[in-house]
């Protein structure tokens, strides 16, 4: 089953992995795609997007796939998947599980986190990533400039990610992921919305709405 903790490092990961206008290591051609994703995101004021998320595991004997969808509105963000959410207010991060109804609360910090928007709108990536330009490919019907992601620490879980870059409106619609286990996952982001209206407490966790919630607190 492909974890929540998982669907969201990869989902942010995803979506936002290219927000600053410089990159290390990386041709001429990848820069100025990400540029373009980098300038795109760091003038919206919000967003919404929503996801879908294949899996096909080494053996050939897992195959899954998750759909959810991701907001944020500066460093706060809230991820739905199926019957799990992951709010954070930029203070305090709450993981909400329906089946057990319960909720874990703990201290947001940006620099235990392995993916947050807090990190990537800093130069982590410019230092732990190379970049290529790989070509273009027609996604989900649009025309898009692919680039290849690969980590300069061996030591990481992914070994490849790749970016499908739409040309006309300079934001990611889709790609692959390769881990070093073998598994790859294929994902897609669709609905993507800029500066869409969202309401602050959609950014923190009101346990009057999830009556009888467990509250397991790990400040």
């Amino acid at each position: 089953m492909i974890r929540m903790k998982k669907f969201l490092s990869l989902g942010i990961l995803i979506l936002l992995c290219a927000v600053q206008t410089s990159f290390a290591q990386t041709d001429a051609k990848a820069k100025a795609v990400l540029d373009a994703v980098s300038k795109k995101i760091n003038g919206l004021k919000s967003l919404k997007a929503n996801f879908a998320l294949h899996l096909a595991s080494a053996n050939g004997k897992v195959s899954e796939s998750k759909k959810g969808t991701f907001s944020m509105k500066g460093q706060k963000y809230h991820v739905v998947l199926g019957g799990q959410e992951i709010i954070c207010d930029n203070k305090t991060v709450w993981t909400y599980t329906k089946d057990a109804n319960e909720v874990q609360v703990s201290t947001f910090n940006p620099n235990e986190q392995t993916i947050s928007p807090a990190k990537l709108f800093t130069n982590f990536y410019d230092k732990e990533y190379k970049y290529k330009y790989v070509g273009e490919r027609k996604v989900n019907g649009k025309n898009c400039d692919v680039v290849e992601m690969t980590p300069v620490n061996t030591a990481k879980q992914f070994k490849k990610i790749e970016l499908a870059v739409d040309k006309a409106s300079s934001t990611i619609v889709g790609g692959n992921i390769w881990e070093k286990n073998g598994n790859q996952y294929q994902y897609e982001i669709s609905g993507f919305t800029p500066n869409a209206p969202i309401a602050d407490t959609y950014f923190t966790f009101n346990p009057k709405q999830y009556p009888g919630v467990e509250v397991v607190d790990l400040r």
